[in-house]
């Protein structure tokens, strides 16, 4: 079940990046090495903000009147599939940790449930991208501009999720040729939770 967004009208509303930014970055996350055995360690609060501003993200599609409508019944049930998915990869995690404050990667059950979550949000991604290009010659600059702005900050943190685990595959792997993807910056990212409703913990 999606957690409820306050979207502010008005694009100036809901671009509205300046305020409430955390100082503080993300948590982050780390490879640790003891002899031959290597250790990736995830932050389980990131982990929760990434999915929840997957789940956020619909949300704030979704209640542009405009743009739903202009999406289509048809189309909003498939994006209501990807949101169920997502959100039950996010709660299977969510009480599979409880009050962990990190996981460890390397382990089996961890890796699928972190990459369920990764899964969910690219799917949502791809959802949400066909919908709203497929609705933008049907609704109003205005509203076009607040789905995309929703669609741009899920792109970001789809893209900082990708990075963090392709950073972290990366270092496990030195000295041998591994393509790593280079995560956004932090402040992206933090602009991208805000704007999706998310406060970084």
């Amino acid at each position: 079940m999606t957690k409820p967004v306050n979207l502010v009208t008005g694009r100036r509303g809901f671009l509205g990046l300046g305020a409430g930014i955390a100082a503080a970055a993300l948590g982050a996350c780390t490879v640790s090495k003891s002899g031959n055995v290597t250790t990736v360690t995830l932050n389980v609060a990131e982990i929760k903000d990434y999915g929840q501003a997957g789940l956020n993200a619909v949300t704030l599609v979704l209640s542009i009147a405009a743009v739903a409508s202009a999406i289509g019944t048809p189309v909003v049930g498939v994006i209501g599939l990807a949101d169920t998915a997502l959100s039950t990869a996010l709660t299977d995690f969510s009480n599979a940790a409880g009050s962990t404050l990190t996981i460890t990667y390397d382990d089996t059950n961890w890796k699928s449930r972190v990459d369920s979550i990764l899964s969910g949000l690219t799917t949502l991604q791809t959802d949400l991208t066909a919908a709203i290009t497929g609705a933008s010659t049907k609704v109003s600059s205005a509203d076009l501009s607040n789905a995309n702005t929703a669609l741009t900050a899920l792109g970001t943190i789809v893209s900082a999720f990708k990075g963090m685990l392709d950073s972290l595959a990366g270092r496990r792997n030195v000295g041998t040729m591994v393509a790593v993807a280079v995560p956004p910056a932090k402040v992206r990212v933090q602009q991208a939770l805000q704007v999706l409703g998310v406060t970084a913990e």
